[in-house]
């Protein structure tokens, strides 16, 4: 009976752990044009330079959650065509109306349905997380970075001239400009904190398909992203303040240009692993009782002393 069942069990395996191959040349030969756009876009603007890093992630998250492969037979369902049919449908628009947006994100529908196709809802549960990722491989839409520019700028510019007047510097706010006694510190589009919103929410979800937590601790490690990437960008912001108060100008310059950029990410990754330890601290894990202790037994606490005794039986008091 065994020797049928991995009979059974591994022609299903091969055909779908040869998904990703499947996908892979599909991709290459359909979204060539599409590819192609999106990687000069991570090559040219440094708030999309991680995008050269999500499809290996993908692959990565595709290899840890195999074991998801080792079920009974895949069951391929002709479901996967509505995606599929969706994900054509977005690649004709986008083209038609010059959108690439459309056209990029085409591609999750599109995978989705041919993972039902291939081997219906079981692959498609192994094979969704990292479909689902791949959308932070594609670049915003410009009417979303014109939309959420203006306010992450007022957010940054508010924020970072609170901080410098808690610590005590003499700074106030006019437009995008924070005025620090003599100097100017310009808040530009460039420095509003989208690509750094942008890329460390990727991260921030690659942690929390990774990490073996609640359900609970995954949804707060993705609601947190946001308030610790702005966090991340008010801090380069306020320091570069500091530098020019303390250093001079040059130096702050240096710093916010040049050497902030490469800091902001990894104080982003060190906030959110203080968030992960502060939750280790608050929600602590029950462990079930053992099924040998006498359910007779009865633990009475008294101050710091602990005893057990025999619980009441009837007639006892």
């Amino acid at each position: 009976m065994t020797d049928e069942l991995s009979a059974s069990v591994e022609p299903g395996r091969r055909r779908a752990m040869l998904l990703p191959a499947a996908m892979l040349v599909f991709g290459a030969w359909f979204w060539w044009p599409v590819l192609s756009g999106m990687a000069a876009r991570w090559s040219e603007d440094p708030r999309y330079s991680h995008g050269y890093l999500v499809a290996p992630f993908a692959c990565y998250l595709l290899w840890i959650r195999r074991e998801r492969l080792e079920a009974p037979p895949t069951r391929p369902t002709s479901w996967g065509l509505i995606p599929l049919a969706a994900g054509v449908a977005s690649q004709i628009a986008g083209a038609y109306l010059f959108q690439p947006w459309l056209e990029a994100v085409a591609i999750l529908p599109i995978l989705a349905g041919l993972a039902l196709l291939v081997g219906g809802t079981r692959v498609l549960d192994w094979t969704w997380p990292a479909i689902a990722f791949l959308v932070f491989m594609i670049p915003l839409p410009y009417r979303i970075e014109v939309a959420l520019g203006a306010p992450l700028q007022g957010v940054a510019t508010e924020a970072s001239t609170y901080a410098l007047q808690t610590l005590g510097q003499p700074a106030f706010a006019e437009g995008f400009v924070i005025h620090l006694g003599t100097h100017r510190i310009g808040v530009v589009e460039a420095c509003n904190g989208l690509g750094m919103l942008y890329m460390f929410l990727g991260f921030a979800t690659g942690a929390a398909l990774l990490l073996a937590r609640p359900t609970v601790d995954r949804v707060l490690i993705l609601l947190s992203a946001a308030p610790i990437a702005l966090a991340a960008n008010v801090i380069r912001i306020t320091v570069t303040g500091l530098l020019h108060q303390v250093a001079g100008s040059r130096w702050a310059e240096y710093f916010y240009h040049d050497f902030a950029g490469w800091l902001m990410m990894p104080l982003a990754l060190l906030m959110l692993r203080a968030e992960v330890a502060a939750l280790d601290h608050l929600f602590t894990p029950i462990e079930p009782v053992s099924s040998h202790v006498d359910p007779r037994i009865v633990l009475i606490r008294n101050g710091g002393d602990s005893r057990r005794v025999p619980a009441p039986g009837p007639g006892r008091a």
